[in-house]
């Protein structure tokens, strides 16, 4: 199970930093549909304030280990956090990320929840919480 849980928290680590990069590169246009309209933020300022968070928990997933557990807090946490946009894509019918049907985006919605899990199985979040 370790073994599994340690290759599961990097590979969640290297595709954070490439969503990450993917955010402050080539990937910028199709970040900032998600968007929602009613954050009173710059879209392409939360994108690429985004993108570094991204990138920052992608690094420390894979390297810290004393600090693991509230990583993967962190992690769940901005998972989270970027939810209203996944939800505003679905909800606007904006087409990013080849998601231009409402099954594809609400299919997508099904996968940040597993995301959360993701980041607390892996780290071991959820292990050390039950102690």
């Amino acid at each position: 199970m370790t073994i599994l849980r340690t290759l599961a928290r990097i590979l969640l680590g290297l595709g954070l930093m490439f969503a990450g990069t993917g955010h402050l590169t080539f990937l910028r246009h199709e970040f900032q549909a998600q968007v929602p309209n009613w954050l009173p933020m710059d879209a392409d300022f939360v994108v690429l304030a985004s993108g570094v968070v991204e990138i920052a928990l992608g690094l420390l997933l894979l390297a810290s280990r004393n600090y693991r557990v509230a990583v993967g807090w962190a992690t769940a946490a901005f998972f989270l956090a970027i939810f209203p946009g996944n939800i505003s894509q679905f909800l606007t019918q904006t087409d990013a990320f080849g998601l231009n049907t409402d099954a594809a985006r609400g299919i997508r919605l099904v996968f940040q929840p597993l995301l959360i899990l993701w980041a607390l199985w892996a780290t071991g979040a959820f292990k050390r919480n039950r102690k």
